[in-house]
Formats: structure tokens, C-alpha cells, sequence
């Protein structure tokens, strides 16, 4: 367990969820994975605008947290994907909760959606 959620548990159990979700691109990233393994490159160009050093830092994170699965294959060049846990499953269905809840908020204030929004079906293809 990492520390910031060890120090999180020691708070509050949401403490916790914002320790392992919260954090530039995590949540819109496990969204993306939701619909199965994606090599860095698709994730990357599915998050949307964010540097490979920041995705890379995110995407360990995760890993040490235990919501995503990097696996690398035996092959030259290397190949890496990166694939939900189940706790990761779980964590998207929250991410699709917040999604949800964002467009309700936005709307609000006379937001509108675009090609990014999340359907009552789960991420947009």
C-alpha cells in the first residue's frame, strides 16, 4: 500500500478513494481501460491531452494500488498494456457515477456535452 493511502486510512475510507483516484488523468484513464487492455500509445491517445511523463506516473500509481495490471510481453521491441483489476472494474463504474454527475452539474450552468461524454452505456467509442 502506498503512503498517501496508508496516511488516507488513517482519516476517513473516502480519504481513501481520493488517494488512489484522485491525481491528474487517473480516473479518465481507468474510464478508457473499462473497455479492455490498451497499449500506452492508445491510452494516451484515448486520455486525451497529457504528457507521457505524467500518464506514466499515473498509470504506476495505479499499478502499486493495485487498479491496473501492466503486463509486458516477451517481444522485440517490447510490448506493454495495461488492463483493469477488479478493483479497477469497480473503480470505473464509479468513474461512469462521477461522469454522470459532472454532465448533471455542467448542465446546470448551461454546459453542453461533447464526443467525451459518458452514455448511460459507459465511455463513448
Amino acid at each position: 500500500m502506498r503512503e498517501a493511502v496508508r496516511r488516507a486510512l488513517e482519516v476517513c475510507p473516502i480519504e481513501v478513494g481520493v488517494a488512489v483516484a484522485g491525481g491528474d488523468w487517473k480516473l479518465t484513464a481507468v474510464w478508457k481501460l473499462s473497455d479492455g487492455p490498451l497499449r500506452f500509445g492508445e491510452l494516451q491517445r484515448a486520455v486525451g491531452p497529457v504528457s507521457a511523463k505524467t500518464l506514466t506516473r499515473q498509470l504506476r500509481a495505479l499499478e502499486a494500488d493495485g487498479i491496473v495490471v501492466r503486463t509486458v510481453f516477451p517481444e522485440v521491441p517490447p510490448r506493454v498494456t495495461y488492463e483493469l483489476t477488479e478493483a479497477g472494474r469497480e473503480l470505473a463504474s464509479i468513474a461512469v457515477l462521477l461522469g454522470r454527475w459532472s454532465e448533471r452539474f455542467v448542465a446546470r450552468d448551461g454546459g453542453e456535452r461533447d464526443e467525451n461524454s459518458i452514455s448511460e452505456y459507459g465511455p463513448a467509442s
